[in-house]
């Protein structure tokens, strides 16, 4: 699952920016932006594969509450950005003939201010680059010390890109034990996420979830597949989760934007076997995947 943390510096890109588009990653900020010195930067990711772009419209739209949760005005819509992303999937494909799956990062930053970003200064970028969507070969995860904070502690309701060194600390603290992810916990104790995606487990007939309390985001993905699996007649709750219960489930699984459905096959010391709601849920979302562009 972590296998997309590699060097994204290499990976084919294209770049929008400064009313530009570009090749790489082009310098567009410096050490005195307010994106970059005071973590004003909210972002959203989307994927385009096998020609379609599930949720676009959606991931342009977040990016946008995103941005004014963080006190900015953007001068775009979510409708626009969307626009931008289309754009930027024609020229990624005339450019590059051979092209694969992309994911779309749209960004959005404060210029200037002090502590606090001035709203109007707010600057859009959007990048595209060429990043293959993950084999379905499971992942592993262990519990972390690392807990999500609680929603008056952080802009947690918010796609921050300040709230991501903790998820890395997480993420490097699993690694250290042999575990590619960590379950975090929320102030309370109760389960709220994966380090950077939406948990799901099944019990006899029920699929749970952690209900969105505020410490995590409410995954768009998350969003779908919860449709998607109660419109097919599953029994999906969403409530609090001991974490006790993930470790006696009958299967685990994830939601996210980089693999949209995954399956965990492994959880401290217990073992899984991808199950029937998982398998279910990635069909679902492939066939609902497969029917939309937006």
């Amino acid at each position: 699952m972590a296998a997309h943390h590699g060097a994204q510096a290499q990976r084919r890109s294209l770049v929008y920016g400064q009313g530009d588009w570009r090749e790489g990653n082009p310098a567009l900020i410096g050490p005195a932006t307010h994106g970059l010195w005071m973590a004003s930067t909210v972002f959203d990711g989307a994927r385009y594969f096998e020609g379609v772009a599930p949720d676009l419209l959606a991931h342009c739209e977040r990016v946008i509450h995103s941005a004014r949760l963080m006190g900015l005005e953007p001068c775009l819509t979510g409708a626009e950005i969307a626009d931008f992303a289309w754009e930027g999937i024609s020229r990624f494909k005339d450019h590059y003939e051979d092209a694969g799956d992309l994911y779309i990062c749209p960004m959005i930053y404060g210029e200037t201010g002090f502590i606090m970003p001035d709203a109007d200064s707010a600057q859009f970028v959007l990048c595209l680059w060429e990043t293959p969507m993950p084999e379905p070969v499971g992942f592993s995860a262990c519990l972390t010390p690392f807990r999500r904070p609680a929603r008056d502690m952080a802009p947690t309701e918010a796609k921050a890109s300040c709230l991501y060194p903790n998820v890395g600390r997480a993420v490097r603290a699993a690694k250290e034990r042999g575990f590619e992810t960590a379950v975090m916990l929320d102030p309370a104790g109760n389960v709220a996420e994966f380090s950077y995606t939406n948990l799901f487990f099944a019990k006899g007939s029920q699929v749970i979830t952690p209900a969105p309390n505020g410490t995590f985001l409410n995954g768009l993905t998350r969003q779908r597949i919860i449709r998607l699996l109660r419109d097919d007649g599953v029994d999906v709750v969403e409530r609090a989760v001991d974490f006790a219960e993930v470790l006696e489930a009958d299967e685990v699984f994830a939601t996210g934007n980089y693999f949209k459905v995954g399956t965990c096959v492994k959880v401290e010391d217990r073992t899984f076997e991808p199950g029937p709601y998982y398998r279910k849920a990635r069909a679902l979302y492939w066939e609902f995947a497969r029917t939309t562009n937006q």
